[in-house]
């Protein structure tokens, strides 16, 4: 497999190790690599899964978590336009199963490089190792953080901080429901319902069927610092 040449140019704008001026590594891409498309809700790879292929995102959202065996998820990072999973590349550098879960957030197109290439391309380009190491460090800080925010903080923090953070969307409407936060906080749905209750209760938010209405989001973002 390899990407028509009519590709090219609009991956540049899209990954940017393709417009570091390294020809041999956009040559190696350009003619290993393939295209493929996923729709959205659709499972990416399962936790024991070897990873014959790393994903660079073009467009679209994957969202990467742990299911515990009291069936409850946590989401540990997610993926977007010119991002791969680290995960994977970790899988396939040292041999061993894909220890999570990964999931279309929304319909994706991306750029598929196989296994082989991605640890041949480390011994052939600067550039592509930079990459590699550039994508260790920033998902390690994401997992560190929420590793932090499980073993220190308090539910009703994190959740305070979650709707917090998502405060842009929609005139401070937020379309979600008890068990995606519950899913992304590793939580239980009855705890988040609790917890939203009492917000709603100090009128910091207003809770309807599929949102959540942030009434007084400088009370709301204070609530996540408290001790």
């Amino acid at each position: 497999m390899s990407i028509p040449i009519e590709q090219h140019e609009p991956l540049k704008k899209r990954i940017r190790f393709l417009n570091q001026n390294d020809a041999r590594l956009n040559e190696l891409f350009y003619s290993q690599a393939s295209l493929a498309k996923f729709n959205s809700g659709q499972p990416i790879c399962h936790e024991g899964n070897q990873c014959s292929h790393l994903a660079i995102v073009l467009n679209g959202t994957a969202r990467i978590y742990k299911l515990g065996e009291n069936g409850r998820e946590i989401t540990l990072y997610r993926i977007g336009q010119g991002e791969s999973c680290i995960l994977t590349a970790s899988c396939i550098l040292s041999e061993i199963p894909f220890p999570a879960f990964a999931t279309c957030d929304t319909d994706i197109e991306a750029a598929i490089i196989p296994a082989n290439a991605v640890k041949h391309w480390l011994s052939e380009s600067s550039v592509w190792r930079d990459y590699i190491f550039s994508l260790v460090a920033s998902r390690l800080s994401n997992i560190i953080h929420v590793v932090e925010d499980v073993v220190f903080r308090k539910m009703d923090r994190r959740i305070a901080g979650y709707l917090s953070s998502r405060a842009m969307e929609n005139d401070h409407l937020i379309t979600t429901t008890h068990q995606v936060i519950a899913s992304e906080l590793g939580t239980s749905r009855e705890v988040v319902s609790r917890i939203l209750k009492d917000f709603e209760q100090e009128k910091l938010i207003k809770v309807t069927r599929g949102a959540i209405q942030l009434l007084d989001i400088k009370r709301l973002a204070g609530k996540q610092h408290e001790p």
